[in-house]
């Protein structure tokens, strides 16, 4: 017996169901939160690849950061437009403004001339990033309130709920956040209410004229407010509770750059300003009835309930106290936290712990700790390499954007992370070419790494770019490569004892210049490492400290060289080719079309060069100065004469030397007299 339905129980289903799904938030696979840098540089690559997307900004327009910040309105970031190279990947290394994109249009260096340039010019690129490409952002929004609502139909579990200023709701399956750092970091101390804010103080010089001012911070926020006044007022004073750290000393672009460093200028040749050093927690400040601030010590406070002239000073006790002075000004410069406050708790964003005030608890894939399919990008997600990479500025997280990309289109969509296939043969010439013009491991040492995967029986290999060193052990898993056959990491490093706060990075013989001491090297070269198997999991959570991968199977460093350009035969190329032929056990050498076909005569196994290239047709193409060779029937003679010679021609594959001059090789095992004439 069949069973029935009412016709008029089906129409009401039908319409619940109907009422259930026109009520629900609007949903989008991929949610981005912010139109600033990272977002629009992950809107880009979202739209590239055609999936459905919705960025969130709570401005009426791209950037809304830079129509206030920097205070002063100079970015720290170079425009250097010119470099002498054509190639686009290597000028990127010098451009630290472009986001990444197919058109040429938009690159920064024709929105402005400055090598420093002004942040209007940003707020005007990014407009014009964002309405060229057509992204699509939903402006005037401004997302509230973000939960989780759980669903295992959802890709993650789990679905993310945004709420905007206006009560509407919408439904992602994935979250991208890049709303930056925006909530002005405060210390609590007596008195912290006396000072003035970077986010909120005048930027006018002549508001400071003829005034004593202490600044609190030693950024470059701090010394960018200092730089503005030093000519006007009658000393300027910066405190904080750690020493000045100086970029060029740490190599870390967050730390002060030369640009904003007049004051120590000043101080040092003793013209009234200053730095000090001291935990603003042990500090209180105390206003005098005619508006001058006076530095005291935090328990002096704590004694009792004293008016501010009873309030002793240090100086009452120490007549030398350096900070003895009254202050008509005092500025807090001391850097901004992540905004947790439109997170519910079930998020799981942060740890509570001090470090994680600042940023948001990530991995190194930039998923958040907390709840998969979140992720955070650009500044924010800068606890992943703090104080040791690029991450958290435009030239560095575009490149992290595109890696966490690449994971997202294989998770959900099956794509494998991009490679390209090639003969054994050109493996050291596609080192080369990424060590000599790659942005991407340029400007994230230490953190994005190129992966070369050798093939079975070692004929070919797969070249992967810019992946995140720390995911190494899950690289077969999140790239949907395959990685049995050894494998080589290129990476980007600075000396191990070179960089940090008081370094003296001017030394005298600070550049290592001899083949055998590259191992030395102190400036940024690169670095390969070779493993027989993926390392584990645990092999990298505790490899040795300051090593950024575990111990490999072999290492191999190229001597630093004062131009960034390791293209020397010598001292680059020849040491480079040897270490991957001793980890592969294979010839890379590159022969003459003569020189293969002896080969071919003489030897039971050919070099990969001669088999992947001469074997199918590819070798030297012929020239009247061979044929007249063969027809002389000297070809034999030419080539017992100069038996004991080998050859490379010292260039990536395919190069081809002048052929009116050819070079016959000597057995493969033929000691070399130096290595001049193995090049």
């Amino acid at each position: 017996m069949g069973l029935w339905v009412a016709p008029g129980l089906l129409l009401a289903m039908a319409l619940t169901l109907h009422l259930a799904e026109a009520s629900a938030p609007p949903h989008r696979d991929y949610c981005v939160l912010g139109a600033g840098p990272a977002g629009l540089q992950m809107a880009y690559f979202l739209q590239r690849a055609g999936r459905d997307y919705q960025v969130f900004e709570r401005a009426s327009r791209p950037g809304s950061f830079f129509t206030r910040y920097p205070r002063h309105r100079k970015l720290i970031s170079i425009n250097k437009r010119h470099t002498g190279r054509t190639n686009s990947e290597f000028n990127l290394r010098h451009d630290w403004n472009s986001l990444l994109s197919h058109d040429p249009r938009l690159l920064f260096r024709h929105y402005s001339r400055a090598y420093f340039p002004d942040a209007g010019d940003m707020v005007r690129y990014l407009g014009d990033f964002a309405s060229r490409l057509r992204l699509r952002v939903r402006y005037n929004t401004a997302i509230a309130h973000v939960t989780l609502d759980k669903d295992r139909r959802a890709w993650n579990g789990h679905y993310f709920i945004l709420t905007d200023q206006k009560g509407q709701g919408y439904r992602c399956s994935v979250l991208l956040v890049a709303t930056g750092l925006s909530v002005p970091n405060l210390v609590d101390f007596p008195g912290a209410e006396y000072a003035e804010g970077y986010e909120s103080v005048s930027v006018d010089p002549e508001d400071f004229v003829g005034q004593n001012v202490l600044i609190l911070g030693r950024g470059n926020s701090a010394f960018e407010t200092a730089e503005n006044i030093l000519g006007v007022t009658n000393f300027v004073h910066m405190l904080s509770r750690s020493r000045v750290r100086l970029s060029w000393a740490t190599h870390y672009v967050g730390d002060l750059r030369a640009i904003n460093n007049g004051l120590l200028d000043t101080y040092q040749l003793k013209s009234l300003d200053g730095l000090l050093e001291s935990d603003l927690t042990d500090l209180a400040v105390v206003k005098d009835p005619k508006g001058k601030f006076h530095i005291t010590l935090k328990f002096y406070v704590e004694e009792g309930n004293q008016s501010a002239e009873a309030v002793p000073l240090p100086q009452d006790d120490s007549d030398n106290f350096a900070m003895r002075v009254a202050y008509d000004r005092i500025i807090r410069c001391l850097g901004w936290n992540f905004d947790f406050s439109i997170f519910n708790k079930s998020l799981r964003l942060s740890s509570g712990g001090e470090f994680s005030k600042k940023y948001p608890l990530v991995r190194p894939s930039y998923e958040s700790k907390g709840s998969r399919g979140l992720f955070v990008l650009g500044t924010a997600s800068h606890s992943v390499d703090y104080r040791k990479s690029a991450g958290g500025f435009i030239h560095g997280f575009r490149y992290t954007v595109r890696a966490v990309h690449r994971l997202l289109e294989h998770r959900h969509h099956g794509a494998a992370w991009p490679s390209t296939e090639l003969p054994i043969a050109q493996l050291t010439s596609s080192v080369l070419r990424r060590v000599n013009e790659a942005s991407g491991l340029y400007q994230m040492f230490g953190v994005l790494a190129d992966v070369v995967l050798v093939k079975e029986n070692g004929t070919a290999f797969e070249y992967l770019e810019e992946f995140p060193m720390q995911m190494l052990a899950q690289l077969e898993t999140v790239t949907g490569r395959q990685a049995r056959h050894g494998l080589f990491v290129i990476n980007m490093e600075y000396g191990r004892n070179f960089s940090g706060p008081g370094k003296d990075v001017f030394f005298y013989d600070r550049s290592v210049g001899y083949t055998e001491d590259a191992w030395q090297s102190n400036f940024l070269h690169p670095v390969i490492y070779y493993y027989r198997q993926l390392p584990t999991e645990q092999e990298v959570r505790f490899r040795p400290a300051d090593w950024p991968l575990p111990r490999p199977a072999a290492i191999h460093h190229i001597v630093e060289d004062f131009l960034t350009d390791w293209t020397a035969p010598v001292s680059h190329i020849l040491p480079l080719r040897r270490f991957l032929e001793n980890c592969l056990g294979t010839d890379l050498r590159g022969f003459y079309a003569e020189s293969c076909f002896l080969f071919a005569l003489t030897r039971q196994k050919l070099p990969p060069f001669c088999q992947q290239g001469y074997l199918r047709m590819q070798g030297l193409v012929g020239t009247g100065s061979l044929r007249q060779h063969r027809v002389a029937s000297g070809l034999l003679q030419g080539y017992a004469a100069a038996g004991k010679r080998s050859e490379d021609s010292g260039q990536r594959p395919g190069f081809q030397e002048p052929a009116d001059q050819p070079q016959a090789p000597g057995p493969l095992d033929q000691p070399l007299t130096g290595n001049k004439e193995e090049l």
